[in-house]
């Protein structure tokens, strides 16, 4: 497999009134993905995540704090945020799903914590071929949750590599590739250093 993730991904319907109606996320089935689609540079942003972390905790005083549970709740939030932009769950509400570049940047934030996560269990994810999975978007939702839960209490390789997976597959079922996913984690990753310069 050379080392790079072959995915099934999950496909989706967008249904638009016009030009500038946002995507409504439905129901999902397999198709295969090409695997030079899904090659992501994880050395770079976990090292991109390390240098982050490190200015945040130097410059706030945590260097010799455990912060695991802090970051595991905000990957928590970020996730439910996430779920909100996309108003999967909104049964009592026509409203359509946010902007798709709004929908990204909260994917974004919440790779932000995942990383950092690995970081502090010395564990690094590794692209690999994943098992084909099918289920409705809030499904995907919930099994994040449950496998953030699995990690928390574990903190195992095994754990994270689940936990990793699950996310990436909600990633590909938004419509994301990976460059779109990579290139919006630089752009956040950015933003998220100017916000420490500015006493954010």
């Amino acid at each position: 497999m050379n080392g790079f993730l072959h995915a099934f991904i999950i496909s989706y319907t967008k249904e638009r009134g016009n030009a500038h109606s946002s995507p409504t996320y439905s129901l999902w089935s397999l198709k295969w993905e090409s695997p030079a689609r899904n090659r992501m540079n994880w050395p770079l942003l976990y090292d991109m995540q390390r240098m982050l972390d490190e200015r945040i905790e130097t410059e706030h005083g945590l260097m010799h704090e455990d912060l695991f549970n802090r970051k595991m709740l905000a990957f928590l939030v970020e996730l439910g945020e996430l779920a909100n932009e996309t108003r999967c769950f909104k049964f009592w509400s026509v409203k359509p799903s946010a902007p798709a570049e709004r929908v990204l940047e909260e994917y974004v934030d919440g790779l932000h914590f995942l990383l950092s996560l690995g970081l502090d269990c010395g564990l690094f994810y590794e692209s690999r071929e994943l098992p084909a999975v099918e289920r409705p978007l809030v499904e995907q939702f919930l099994a994040i949750f449950r496998a953030a839960e699995r990690f928390g209490e574990t903190r195992a390789r095994g754990e994270y590599d689940a936990l990793f997976a699950e996310y990436w597959r909600l990633g590909v079922a938004l419509g994301f590739s990976s460059d779109d996913i990579e290139a919006a984690y630089r752009r956040k990753n950015e933003v998220n250093h100017k916000r420490q310069n500015e006493r954010y």
